[in-house]
């Protein structure tokens, strides 16, 4: 059985504020946790085949088929806002005004 010291430790490694009543209900907690993972050292694995994966590993990808896209006109039909064949979305990004020769010299 844990102590209230462990769970407080554990805690703070957690980083995680716990009231008396939390270090108390969770110490029964993980010591009956810990309790269910002691039984696994019981179990005789001697027979059983070490494994990385518990299901065979099975390639998921799909044929690198080239097909047609949506056409131009058809994804703008969609868009809120259109302009010279684009979707037009608002400004996110202030305009920033980089010196030239021609202007630098008014700076100063």
């Amino acid at each position: 059985m844990l102590t209230p010291k462990e769970v407080r430790h554990v805690a703070m490694l957690a980083r995680l504020g716990l009231t008396e009543a939390e270090v108390e209900s969770l110490r029964v907690q993980l010591s009956d946790v810990l309790a269910h993972i002691a039984m696994l050292d019981k179990l005789d694995t001697s027979h059983i085949e070490p494994t990385a994966q518990v299901m065979a590993p099975r390639n998921v990808s799909r044929p690198d088929d080239i097909i047609p896209s949506l056409q131009p006109a058809h994804v703008l039909l969609n868009a809120p806002l259109a302009e010279e064949g684009f979707i037009r979305v608002p400004a996110v990004l202030e305009e920033v005004k980089v010196p030239t020769p021609s202007n630098t010299d008014s700076v100063n």
